[in-house]
């Protein structure tokens, strides 16, 4: 009997749509779910214990926007197969690679702050299981972070990312298990709690900054140039999508773009449930909290010693899966900006400029949360430097999406352009109020 060819196409309405569904699912995922790393989710209990349920304005105010600029971001790597570093380099030549360099260099430094506050958050998590010390399961943390994503395969570590979202959901099991004012929580999302204080704007600040961060775009483009490098479609290169056909380009975008949207709706969802349950526990006390793990260890009396078990678990999951997206995002940008090989599908020897910069990061965020005892005092500083960096690196991702020459027929239409400049002015405001409310002392 002759040998058959199989057609991926016909392999696919053979699967079940759960399945198809699930096999959909990808850097979009991880990239929402990064996004509730430790430092965010002490950000939102931290909202939601101080001002209630006055901040979930800002839930459907990000989720648009965070899907127009990850949508965007994925779908420059689909059309050029170039990371957004390399696009950068290509739209801007030597004058203004400069500046950018800059931007990533900012953007690397804040991911190493960020880092070691997650490493901490991890080491304290630890806490209710009565584990041992914390400093000393921060540094075995990033350790074993640091040797799996530079020993591991791209295949293996995609699963473990895909497998650690599932963590956050602790967070939507928390808000189920505590009493929420519901009329409140409507009136908290209309934007009925607004306040005009310099506190309540700082934390606005903070909130923005750590839900649409710059480190995210990175990540976004980077994942998904190593999911297609991973095809067996083009050899070695990433298949973009004028390679596919009119069909297979396609499906592939519109798998991609579902991918993005399920993220960033997943994202807002813990974002939310986060809020709405730390106001309603924490907020209704009049606790005040400064980590995570501050908010994990207070509701225990209020909520239940299994709620505290679940939000502990939850930052932990997210912080581990964090710790390498953090790293690995500033390190391909700006390995891209120097032309130099990169991703987490190479081998240390083929890609050493990224895997090096990877481990400056991973080993002084591992030795700066060994030594630090301040996790919010770095929280806030990388949600500043964050929330500063994201307009500049908006406009620059913006620049690059709508040009015919990079982009061909897939540079930005109408609903991207309007969504995705509307997101970089928002960030470039609330940048300039975080920097006057630092610089103030507000």
């Amino acid at each position: 009997m002759a040998a058959t060819t199989s057609d991926p196409a016909t392999e696919e309405t053979h699967r079940s749509p759960a399945t198809r569904f699930f096999d959909v699912l990808g850097p979009g995922l991880v990239t929402g779910a990064s996004d509730d790393d430790p430092a965010g989710v002490a950000t939102y209990a931290q909202a939601g214990a101080t001002f209630g349920n006055g901040m979930l304005w800002t839930v459907p105010v990000t989720l648009p926007l965070l899907i127009a600029v990850q949508e965007i971001c994925d779908r420059t790597a689909l059309a050029t197969r170039k990371s957004l570093g390399a696009l950068a380099r290509a739209k801007f030549g030597t004058k203004g690679m400069a500046v950018t360099v800059l931007l990533v260099i900012a953007l690397i430094g804040a991911n190493t702050l960020n880092l070691a506050a997650d490493l901490m958050a991890i080491g304290q998590g630890m806490a209710p299981l009565h584990a041992g010390p914390a400093p000393l399961w921060a540094a075995l943390a990033g350790g074993g972070i640091a040797l799996t994503v530079t020993l591991g395969s791209f295949a293996t570590i995609e699963r473990v990312f895909k497998w650690l979202c599932m963590a956050l959901l602790a967070y939507v099991v928390v808000l189920f298990a505590v009493q929420v004012d519901w009329a409140d929580v409507v009136r908290g999302l209309t934007g009925q709690r607004f306040e005009l204080k310099p506190a309540y704007l700082s934390l606005v600040v903070a909130v923005l900054g750590t839900s649409i961060s710059p480190y995210l775009f990175f990540r976004q483009s980077a994942h998904r140039i190593e999911e297609l490098r991973a095809e067996d479609l083009a050899g070695d290169d990433a298949p973009a999508l004028h390679h596919r056909g009119p069909h297979g380009a396609r499906r592939k975008l519109r798998n991609s773009r579902i991918d993005v949207v399920v993220g960033m709706l997943f994202s807002v969802i813990v974002m939310f449930a986060i809020m709405a349950a730390t106001a309603a526990t924490l907020g209704v006390q009049g606790k005040t909290i400064s980590t995570a793990a501050d908010a994990a260890r207070a509701l225990e009396p209020i909520a239940g010693t299994s709620s505290g078990y679940l939000f502990a678990a939850g930052f932990v999951g997210s912080g581990i899966l964090a710790v390498p997206i953090l790293a690995a995002s500033g390190s391909a940008g700006l390995a891209g900006l120097l032309d130099k090989p990169w991703g987490l599908d190479h081998s240390p020897r083929r890609a050493p400029v990224f895997y090096a910069l990877l481990l400056v990061g991973m080993v002084g965020g591992t030795l700066l949360s060994v030594v630090e005892s301040n996790p919010i005092g770095l929280l806030v500083l990388s949600a500043v430097v964050n929330g500063i960096a994201a307009g500049p690196f908006l406009v620059v991702v913006m620049l690059i999406s709508r040009d015919r020459q990079l982009m061909g027929r897939y540079r930005n239409g109408k609903l991207a352009a309007t969504l995705g400049w509307t997101t970089t002015a928002l960030m470039l405001v609330a940048g300039a109020v975080g920097l006057w409310l630092t610089l103030t002392g507000s």
